[in-house]
């Protein structure tokens, strides 16, 4: 209801009759109805009724070959007749009416057969339940009346249909173009309303009997087949009438915020509205002709053929021009849906930007849950808990979608497990799926694997992310494929936008994850055998804490795996210190590698990570490398300032070459490595300097020396860096010689 007095136009009983009778805009001779009722090029009249009944749903290829060239000037004319006060009318319950008055005027069957008492129980529950808007049924009820006084006088008068329609347009110039449709449309279900009741009730009522006399209608159209299949033929240009006209009043009901309904958008898309408007009268005016035919017609009523074709056809028309507004309603709906989405959005991001006294506002707004609910899964105890569980905790949130790599999860186990700080922050998985379709089964039993396999928290349905915070993920957060950790402080602050790469390198160590902490931890750490392979297997800080000699090496050359374990063990036997060999393949394990295992393990060759988890730790191994390499380049450490990254360079130069690689460290402090070729040369010219080694603390030292000062001819290095940062250095020097590398894009496909 609009806020401005409302106006009536037809309140007065003076009608511009003059201004109906007297439109004609065609050409000389040549009549509006003639241009518009030649027939498509359909091939039989099956063809023609099925298209006229036919469901109002689906799409064309060219809907707007329904508005020709014709409808433009008629466009013109009928916006010409077109002078709203912008009194905003609710006609729905108008409608409602209307549509009551269809579904029980249905069919002859549906009167007939399936009548209702009218003093019945499900009559008077019918009555009761039909709430309508008495006050805009009152303001509308005289020119509604009117309009049915008007309808009948121009049929009786034989006037042309596009006068006739011009003319109630005329009169009805003050509505919108919602409002003219559902007055125009009233009237006309009076009439037909009545016709019947009288035929309904014309065997059983005198009053009714006696109304039929008078009007000299058919005794009953019941046993008429010819007069069924024309009123079935009206019934649906009706049921069009009805469908077209839900769907402008959609157009109006479109939320003004979010649309502007001066927009060039909203412009296009209701362009065509009036000239739908023009073909829904001229629809209701050609039923109503019928209709009024059948007084004084008896039993001798005969519709002829261009009336059945011109019910047909203006069903056929409307069909299109309601698949025409369909579609560019659906068209406005995606500008809303996404206007909507951009209004939450941005208030979500306000909402991360906010200081809160606890973290519950930004849990709450990326799971959607009712108060009652219980949407996180704990997955230590098997049971459903509220999101207040999480209240003033940190909060990691493991960001996947269902493709979670089984190596990340299983080290996330390990690093879980481990965790001697579990007290302080809880995790939370919240798996990214789109929304848009729904889940299938594979995918179903796929998360709910994965989350059955989880011991922290995870949310009990992926459907419980909200869509706009799964937009604030990908878009602020960058979430794509590969996982990350995003570190949510007490009061629901981000403090770190993803910690796996600090969880990986230090684990729990890092808590609370914030990029201050890891930088602390970079200021304590040197390069030593503990920072290159930490707790990765538990053997190591044993031999660490022994004082041993450890080696870590790899590649997938088995001949040179053969032959460098022998003759390191031979040189470390002939020393008399304990040596301890562990082989960590390469960065992207395949089945060299995991031959290579088996063949080591079988053949005692040296230490080896679990064969069951094999692929797991040597996984972890390398990832933590490259989350090195990542943390330092966040940090805008460069290599040719910090030896760290000067180091884990030289790994990764080894790892990309195609031949095998060794470290040795003994305590914490002494370390050395080199390629294969170079070890093996250093190994056979033992003889030289094994006099050195007077004492185990010796061995790496003296190993050293003797790799550096051997300078080969010829090298060829290799580096593959960890891309996921999107940092690219502008140069990187050769860890060998200290010249600039030359810079390649490799493509690689590598079946192994």
């Amino acid at each position: 209801m609009g806020s401005r007095t409302r106006t009536n136009p037809l309140m007065s009983d003076k009608l511009p009759d003059s201004k109906i009778l007297g439109h004609e805009s065609v050409k000389p001779g040549q009549s509006h109805d003639e241009l518009d009722h030649s027939p498509p090029p359909l091939h039989n009249p099956a063809v023609h009724q099925s298209t006229a009944a036919r469901p109002l749903t689906g799409k064309v290829d060219r809907q707007d070959r329904y508005f020709a060239t014709d409808d433009i000037g008629l466009n013109k004319q009928v916006l010409g007749t077109h002078a709203p006060d912008y009194v905003d009318l609710d006609v729905k319950p108008v409608l409602s009416i209307i549509e009551d008055i269809l579904k029980h005027c249905k069919s002859l069957d549906t009167v007939h057969e399936a009548q209702v008492p009218p003093h019945s129980e499900s009559y008077e529950m019918s009555f009761q339940n039909a709430h309508y808007d008495a006050e805009i049924v009152q303001l509308l009820a005289h020119p509604i009346n009117k309009i049915s006084w008007e309808i009948i006088c121009k049929i009786a008068a034989g006037g042309e249909s596009h006068s006739a329609a011009i003319g109630l347009l005329e009169a009805l110039s003050n509505y919108a173009w919602d409002a003219k449709v559902v007055v125009i449309f009233a009237a006309f279900s009076v009439s037909y309303g009545e016709f019947w009741l009288v035929e309904h009730f014309q065997v059983k009522h005198p009053l009714a009997k006696d109304i039929a006399a008078l009007k000299d209608l058919p005794e009953t159209v019941e046993h008429n087949q010819e007069m069924r299949k024309n009123f079935e033929a009206v019934f649906n240009l009706l049921q069009a009438v009805q469908t077209v006209t839900r769907i402008i009043i959609k157009f109006k009901e479109l939320p003004t915020q979010y649309i502007n309904r001066d927009s060039p958008e909203m412009a296009t898309a209701t362009a065509h509205i009036p000239t739908t408007v023009y073909w829904i009268i001229r629809s209701i005016l050609a039923c109503a002709s019928i209709l009024l035919n059948l007084v004084g017609s008896g039993h001798e009523y005969i519709t002829s053929t261009s009336e059945s074709w011109e019910i047909l056809s203006l069903a056929n028309k409307l069909s299109h021009m309601y698949e025409h507004l369909q579609t560019q309603l659906e068209i406005l709906n995606g500008i809303i849906e996404a206007n909507k989405r951009n209004e939450q959005f941005a208030a979500l991001k306000k909402l991360f930007e906010t200081l809160h006294i606890d973290n519950m506002k930004i849990l709450r707004a990326i799971i959607r849950a009712r108060e009652d609910q219980m949407p996180i899964f704990d997955g230590t105890r098997k049971i459903t808990e509220r999101l207040q569980v999480l209240r003033r905790k940190y909060v990691l949130l493991l960001i996947t979608d269902l493709d979670l790599p089984h190596e990340e999860l299983n080290i996330l186990h390990l690093i879980y497990n481990q965790n001697s700080m579990r007290h302080e922050y809880e995790v939370l998985w919240l798996p990214i799926v789109d929304q848009a379709t729904s889940m299938s089964l594979t995918q179903e039993r796929q998360f709910f694997d994965l989350r059955g396999s989880m011991p922290w928290y995870s949310v009990d349905h992926p459907s419980l992310v909200d869509p706009v915070a799964i937009r604030y993920i990908r878009e602020i957060w960058n979430f794509i494929h590969m996982p990350i950790l995003v570190v949510l402080d007490p009061q629901g602050r981000v403090s770190n936008v993803n910690a796996l790469p600090v969880m990986w390198i230090w684990g729990s160590l890092a808590f609370p994850f914030t990029k201050e902490r890891e930088l602390g931890l970079w200021r304590e750490s040197t390069w030593n055998i503990d920072l290159l392979a930490d707790s990765i297997d538990p053997r190591t800080q044993e031999w660490i804490n022994d004082n041993k000699t450890i080696c870590l090496y790899g590649g997938e050359d088995i001949d040179w795996i053969r032959k460098f374990t022998s003759t390191a063990r031979s040189i470390a036997n002939t020393l008399r210190f304990p040596l301890e060999m562990i082989y960590v393949g390469k960065s992207n394990p395949k089945d060299k590698v995991r031959r290579c295992h088996e063949i080591i393990d079988r053949e005692r060759l040296s230490h080896i990570f679990s064969l069951k988890d094999y692929y797991d730790y040597v996984w972890y191994f390398w990832v933590r490398l490259g989350s090195m390499w990542n943390s330092k380049i966040q940090h805008g450490m460069t290599v040719e300032t910090d030896k760290i990254m000067q180091e884990i360079l030289t790994m990764l130069t080894y790892d990309g070459s195609e031949q095998g690689w060794a470290v040795f460290s003994r305590g914490k402090h002494d370390m050395t490595k080199g390629k294969g070729d170079i070890l093996l040369t250093v190994f056979d010219n033992f003889g030289k300097w094994g006099q050195r080694v007077d004492h185990p603390d010796k061995f790496v030292p003296v190993l050293d020396e003797e790799i550096t000062g051997l300078h080969p001819e010829h090298h060829c290095n290799r580096l593959i860096l960890p891309g996921n940062t999107g940092y690219i250095p502008e140069t990187v020097v050769c860890s060998d010689c200290g010249r600039i590398m030359d810079k390649y894009v490799m493509y690689r496909c590598c079946t192994d």
